[in-house]
C-alpha cells in the first residue's frame, strides 16, 4: 500500500473517533454524599421554678406592751367618769409594779363587759360582779382570781329601797309597783331581788333598767319609781365595822336621821357616829339629803363580793404577776388602793375561788334567770 493511501486511512479513523466522541452522552457525575443529618436536639427543659420565699410574719405585739395593752374592764354600775378617773390610778399603779401597760375600758353594759372578755380571751381583766362572773364562766370559761373587801367584809347584799315617806312597810307591799334596777346582770341590783320576789310570790309592775346603782336610787329619790334595788354593805359605827348580819336593822337609827349628810371633805356619808356604806353613799355629793329621803325596806342574804376575773386564755404567769401586785398594793398602800377603786368602794382584796360563787348559781337556777335576760 502506498504511503498516501495509508495516511488517508489513518486520517479517516481519527476523524471517525472524534465524531463518535462528540456524539457520546456526557458522563453522569457521581453525586456527592449529603452531609450527615444531625440527630434532633433534645427539647429544652424549662428551668426549675425558683421557690418564692415565705414572707416573714410580723410578730404579734406582746400582751401588756404599749402596742397591746391589757384591757381592764369595769362594769358601768356607777358614773362612768368616776370609774375612769379611779381606774386610771389603778392602771398606773399596776404599771409601776409590773412593767405592763393597761387600758381602762368602761363598756356600755354588764352584758357588753362579758362579751368583751369572751371576744378578747387573752388580754382582758374584768372587775365584774358575781353574777357577771358566773355567766361569763358559763359562756366562755372566764377565770376568777380575787374578790373585793369593803371595810372588812368580803361579802355584800342586795337592798330594796323606797321613799322614806312612802307607805310600803314590807316586801309584799311592792306587788305591782314600779321597779328601778341598775342592770339585769347585776347580782345585787337584779338577780337576788328577783329571787326574793319569786320566793315571796311578788310580781313587780313596770320594770326599768336605770343603768347604774346610783341611777336606781335616784329614780326613787325623784319619784320616778316606787322602789329600787342596789348593793348593800354594812354600816360602820365610830369608824369601825360592826358585826352585822342579814335580818338586823340595816338603816340609820331614827334618832340620828336628821344629822345625816356628807362629811366636810365629802369622803363619807355619816349620821352622827353612824357611817352609811351602801349605794346611797355614792350620791352624797349630788344628793346630800339622800339618807333622809330614801330608806331601806329589806335586804337579801349574803352575796360573795365582786370579782377580779381574767379572760379564759389569759397567760397564767401574767395573771399571777398582776394578782401579786394587787395584793401588795392593798397591803402596802391601803389608802392608795382605796382611792384607785373608790368608784366601787373597794378597801382591800382577798383571793377567790370558783366554788365560792355556787350560791349565785343556785339563785340563777331558782329564779329562772337566763343569759339572754342580760339585755344589751
Amino acid at each position: 500500500m502506498s504511503k498516501p493511501t495509508l495516511f488517508r486511512i489513518l486520517g479517516l479513523v481519527v476523524a471517525a473517533a472524534l465524531i463518535l466522541a462528540a456524539c457520546a452522552p456526557a458522563a453522569t457525575p457521581t453525586p456527592e454524599a449529603p452531609p450527615p443529618t444531625e440527630a434532633p436536639a433534645e427539647p429544652t427543659q424549662p428551668p426549675e421554678p425558683t421557690a418564692t420565699p415565705e414572707p416573714t410574719p410580723t410578730p404579734e405585739p406582746q400582751i401588756g406592751s404599749p402596742e397591746r395593752p391589757i384591757k381592764v374592764l369595769f362594769v358601768p354600775s356607777v358614773d362612768a367618769e368616776k370609774i375612769v378617773a379611779s381606774g386610771q390610778l389603778l392602771a398606773e399603779a399596776l404599771n409601776k409594779a409590773t412593767g405592763l401597760t393597761f387600758e381602762v375600758v368602761v363598756p356600755t353594759s354588764y352584758a357588753a363587759t362579758i362579751e368583751e372578755m369572751c371576744a378578747s380571751p387573752d388580754d382582758t381583766i374584768g372587775f365584774i360582779p358575781g353574777l357577771g362572773y358566773v355567766l361569763a364562766e358559763q359562756l366562755c370559761g372566764v377565770k376568777v382570781a380575787g374578790k373585793a373587801v369593803r371595810f372588812g367584809y368580803d361579802w355584800y347584799a342586795a337592798m330594796i329601797v323606797v321613799a322614806r315617806e312612802s307607805p310600803y312597810q314590807q316586801v309584799a307591799d311592792l306587788n305591782g309597783k314600779k321597779w328601778a334596777y341598775p342592770d339585769a346582770a347585776s347580782t345585787s341590783g337584779y338577780l337576788y331581788p328577783l329571787y326574793m320576789f319569786k320566793e315571796a310570790g311578788i310580781t313587780p309592775g313596770e320594770s326599768v333598767a336605770a343603768g347604774s346603782h346610783d341611777a336606781a336610787i335616784k329614780a326613787v329619790y325623784n319619784g320616778e319609781a316606787d322602789f329600787g334595788t342596789a348593793f348593800f354593805s354594812p354600816p360602820r359605827v365610830d369608824g369601825k365595822a360592826v358585826d352585822w348580819e342579814p335580818g338586823q336593822n340595816p338603816d340609820v337609827p331614827a334618832d340620828l336621821l336628821d344629822s345625816c349628810g356628807p362629811t366636810q371633805d365629802e369622803k363619807a356619808l355619816v349620821c352622827g357616829n353612824f357611817e352609811i356604806r351602801d349605794a346611797r353613799r355614792n350620791l352624797r355629793k349630788e344628793l346630800p339629803d339622800v339618807a333622809q329621803k330614801v330608806r331601806i325596806l329589806a335586804t337579801t342574804p349574803k352575796i360573795p363580793n365582786d370579782t377580779v376575773s381574767f379572760g379564759p386564755d389569759f397567760p397564767e404567769d401574767l395573771m399571777q404577776k398582776i394578782m401579786d401586785a394587787l395584793f401588795a398594793f392593798a397591803q402596802n398602800d391601803p389608802e392608795g388602793f382605796a382611792k384607785a377603786l373608790e368608784a366601787y368602794s373597794w378597801t382591800g382584796i382577798n383571793p377567790a375561788t370558783d366554788a365560792e360563787y355556787d350560791p349565785i348559781r343556785l339563785a340563777i337556777q331558782a329564779s329562772g334567770f337566763k343569759i339572754e335576760d342580760l339585755g344589751q
